[in-house]
């Protein structure tokens, strides 16, 4: 996982008022809960006086209260109480378990994944053409794969007819031209030029002209990504790390073609059925890919039809290279 990053990790459902979610994320044990005014808390679940999990405690007085011997720390990761001392008994600063800081929208629950966040740090973004006229419906589907394999199987522009033969890579579009991509910032946007054999040779991505219509694809480090189907029907999925060999899958299908109540909620259900289809034949193959883990410096053989892929761990790469990380791909 890249430090210093914000990662979508719940949806906002998960987390309700007055309980308490302990899940695993990161590679970490954490727990999340909201404070009176609905902001979301993200801290280790340990207490650290005997590593009781926080997670089995509840919330009482704005604060979360340890299973074990009743401790209860605030917001901060701070004890505030601890009954074998009394109400005025002086309370070791010690006792402080660790906290991120969370961002909390578009139904999503991000957190601060790293050491020491910026007094004002800046918030996640998201994907500007999703707007509030959009409707929504949401799943959720465990990977025993790392999310980086996740996360390049949605930005895979060849592997369409084969996966996907009997939905949506009909047609039998094998050659790849390109494909165009384009990286600013932390956003990348994929352009798709699939096409039948008709035995010419690909086009490389330098020969393409510049695109003048949207992207096919986006993807929006280090784990959202975002599939323009068109201008009214969307699918988007954060690639949830939970550790080095598990991902969570957190797919969407948006539409904006009816407000009808009840078409709307049948044409919800088909997208969220369709999508699921899809995912899980990537997933069938993906969950058995090795290693596990992508990197720049693993050896597979990139080929031109792997672009995206390519670009995709140079920047990670290069973004856990900036954060310090010694084992940078």
């Amino acid at each position: 996982m890249i430090r210093n990053q914000w990662y979508v990790v719940l949806e906002s459902r998960e987390v309700r008022l007055g309980r308490v979610v302990g899940v695993t994320r990161m590679g970490e044990k954490l727990v999340f809960w909201r404070k009176p005014n609905r902001e979301v808390v993200c801290m280790f679940d340990c207490c650290p006086h005997l590593g009781a999990p926080l997670s089995l405690g509840k919330i009482r007085d704005n604060r979360i209260m340890c299973p074990f011997h009743g401790f209860e720390y605030d917001a901060q990761g701070q004890c505030q109480y601890l009954p074998a001392y009394g109400k005025t008994g002086k309370i070791p600063k010690a006792l402080k378990t660790r906290c991120y800081p969370t961002h909390e929208a578009q139904g999503f629950i991000w957190i601060w994944w790293g050491e020491n966040p910026p007094e004002n740090i800046a918030p996640p973004k998201f994907f500007d053409s999703i707007s509030d006229e959009f409707s929504y419906i949401s799943f959720t589907d465990h990977w025993g794969v790392h999310y980086s394999r996740m996360a390049e199987n949605q930005l895979d522009v060849s592997h369409l007819p084969f996966i996907h033969h009997n939905t949506i890579g009909r047609g039998g579009k094998t050659v790849v031209d390109g494909p165009y991509v384009r990286l600013k910032d932390d956003l990348m946007e994929v352009w798709v030029y699939n096409r039948q054999d008709d035995g010419t040779p690909p086009v490389k991505a330098k020969d393409l002209p510049e695109p003048t219509r949207r992207p096919f694809l986006q993807f929006r480090f280090p784990n959202l990504w975002h599939n323009w189907i068109s201008d009214d029907i969307r699918v988007l999925a954060a690639f949830v790390p939970v550790d080095e060999e598990n991902g969570i899958f957190y797919g969407r299908f948006y539409q904006k073609i009816t407000e009808m109540p009840l078409v709307k909620q049948l044409f919800l259900l088909s997208g969220k059925i369709g999508s699921l289809i899809i995912a899980r034949q990537d997933k069938r193959v993906v969950t058995r890919q090795e290693p596990k883990k992508t990197g720049l410096r693993i050896a597979e053989k990139i080929m031109q039809s792997d672009q995206a892929i390519l670009i995709y761990r140079q920047h990670r790469s290069g973004l856990k290279a900036l954060a310090g990380q010694e084992d940078a791909d």
